[in-house]
């Protein structure tokens, strides 16, 4: 019971935007002539990994202890996994669950910065500070709630893996982290609309909160047209392949999403849809640009 608690509180189906954002990185650093290592991309995914579960359990913990979680309306894809709601003497196993995965984190952060050097530290420093402040600290700040998560899962960890692989940063793969910069953001901004009051009730403060749920659904739209528009300057502004814009189908997405979110800001049922389309398309996206950059090679 405590184990399926534990696994539960990781978000395990959410996890593979940890992977297709390490892959993303890693498919640009071996484009860009990096000898390729079963051994390090194996440590760069579970170390990506590490940090996405850590960053989970944490929310989880927090929210379980604040009693957000009883507060919302938990759907497939906000509110929580509900697992320490349903098994609450769990909660010191996930505590401790998520001490030994944050320093398993910080011990291959460590490795991989005397691998390749001291450059790497203030991507896994500035990392850590996200995941260790991002449910009770950063959630009190509209601006960096609202960044925050995009930060981690694209110049963080995109840059972060190209530099283990090729040990220098370049304007392409950073124009390339900005894609998942500005999808992660929305995928965070969108599962506030529906936690929206509940999140109010315990103190937390986003940025739908400071402008208002139609601001914020105007900021969403314009995330996602910028992500669109980071993909477009990678491309016309470095010798990337033409392979690269088989990303462009899962923008195809963006379209219904865009309106739906337009339109149905204020109806949490019409609203759903919306949600599943926007874990579809930061899953694709960052997935799609890895194969076209791979394709490349081959």
């Amino acid at each position: 019971m405590h184990l399926k608690t534990v696994i539960g509180t990781m978000r395990p189906n959410f996890l593979l935007l940890s992977l297709v954002v390490v892959l993303l990185g890693s498919a640009l650093a071996l484009y860009d002539g990096a000898q390729w290592s079963w051994g390090l991309f194996a440590l760069l995914m579970v170390g990506g990994v590490l940090a996405h579960a850590c960053v989970n359990m944490q929310n989880e913990y927090e929210d379980y202890k604040s009693g957000l979680d009883d507060l919302t309306q938990r759907t497939p894809f906000s509110g929580g996994s509900g697992s320490l709601q349903r098994h609450p003497q769990s909660a010191p196993y996930v505590l401790n669950t998520l001490v030994i995965c944050l320093l398993a984190l910080i011990g291959i952060g460590l490795y991989l910065v005397l691998l390749k050097g001291w450059m790497l530290l203030p991507i896994g420093v500035l990392g850590v500070l996200v995941i260790v402040t991002y449910t009770s600290k950063l959630t009190k700040s509209p601006w960096l709630c609202l960044v925050s998560p995009g930060l981690a899962f694209g110049p963080l960890m995109v840059l972060g893996t190209y530099y283990v692989w090729t040990s220098a940063f370049t304007w392409t793969a950073f124009w390339l982290s900005m894609v998942p910069f500005f999808l992660v953001n929305n995928l965070l901004l969108l599962n506030q609309f529906p936690d929206l009051e509940a999140d109010r009730k315990i103190g937390r403060y986003n940025v739908l909160m400071l402008v208002g749920a139609r601001r914020g659904s105007h900021i969403f739209n314009g995330f996602l047209v910028l992500s669109l528009l980071m993909l477009f300057i990678a491309y016309f502004s470095s010798p990337l392949p033409n392979t690269l814009l088989i990303a462009l189908l899962a923008f195809i997405i963006a379209i219904p999403l865009f309106d739906r979110v337009s339109k149905h800001y204020q109806s949490m049922d019409k609203l759903m849809p919306a949600l599943a389309m926007n874990v579809i398309i930061n899953l694709l996206t960052p997935l799609l640009m890895a194969g076209g950059l791979f394709w490349a090679i081959i």
